[in-house]
């Protein structure tokens, strides 16, 4: 299935896209949000059964949302590439490196991304994100699939200043208002035959800069949720990004960020398509 959000922001109604490339409106079918348990197995069990042509089909255009509701948790995970990490003149590491981005970041695959307040680095990340589907931890490797609802498309964006060059934590460069663009879809992990084999890429002003396969991952899917269970409690409707293939604009000689008037459009392979402008930075929108 192919799950989504659609609506004014914070407004937004859970749907589903038919085959048809339809929206179809679970409002009436569905109690709450697309978020927490209603991520669960049993509930994605029932939505599978569903006679689709019977739901209300959603008229016009409306805006797409995250196509997750407010999740506990936005986790990250960083130098997950080896080509990435080369071009960012950083070593392989060893396990994984786990960063927080702010849950508050999270906007629609095709809303407006702001840059912060006197930012300059301001940088561009396509990404695969695991949507988890139930509480967990401390689980092995073989235990993972029975908790992933999904997966979709995460835009990393990262202040590369605030980042690296002020100290303490990534997480510094990563929460910014609008950073986490997500969906369009949620698809349910059982459409995904292989995904360790997945097509991406990301284009700045038409322009081409990230092609990659999520099969360059130092640590897959698995392995990742595996890990980040023994250091907490993942819940329903968690949201993990799991690194990004290379062609950042830190990477670039000389190095490419990202200006007002600019913009990104990217995409994984059965996963869809995101397209977001860049904006300066607006108190009224902040």
């Amino acid at each position: 299935m192919k799950l989504l959000r659609y609506g004014e922001v914070g407004h937004e109604k859970p749907g589903l896209l038919d085959p048809q490339g339809t929206i179809r409106d679970l409002s009436q079918v569905l109690t709450g949000d697309l978020g927490g348990d209603n991520l669960g197995p049993a509930t994605l069990d029932r939505l599978r059964n569903l006679a689709v042509d019977t739901l209300p089909k959603v008229d016009g255009s409306p805006r797409i949302g995250a196509c997750v509701a407010r999740p506990c948790n936005f986790i990250a995970v960083g130098l997950n590439y080896a080509d990435h990490a080369a071009e960012s003149n950083m070593p392989i590491p060893k396990e994984p490196i786990l960063f927080n981005k702010a849950p508050n970041c999270i906007v629609g695959p095709y809303d407006a991304v702001m840059l912060p307040r006197g930012s300059e680095k301001s940088d561009w990340e396509v990404e695969l994100a695991i949507v988890i589907g139930s509480r967990t931890s401390y689980i092995t490797e073989a235990e993972v699939p029975a908790h992933v609802a999904g997966y979709c498309i995460c835009n990393d964006v990262s202040e590369r200043e605030y980042q690296i060059e002020r100290g303490g934590q990534w997480m510094k460069g990563k929460g910014c208002a609008t950073f986490g663009p997500l969906g369009p879809w949620l698809v349910t992990a059982d459409e995904i035959a292989d995904v360790g084999q997945l097509g991406m890429w990301l284009d700045v002003n038409e322009q081409r800069c990230q092609t990659g396969t999520t099969g360059t991952m130092i640590f897959d899917v698995k392995k990742i949720v595996s890990y980040l269970s023994h250091f907490m409690v993942l819940e329903a409707g968690d949201v993990i990004t799991t690194g990004t293939p290379p062609g950042v604009g830190m990477g670039m000689k000389p190095p490419r960020f990202l200006k007002p008037g600019d913009t990104m459009a990217l995409g994984i392979d059965g996963l869809g398509a995101q397209k977001q402008s860049v904006v300066a930075w607006s108190k009224a929108a902040a």
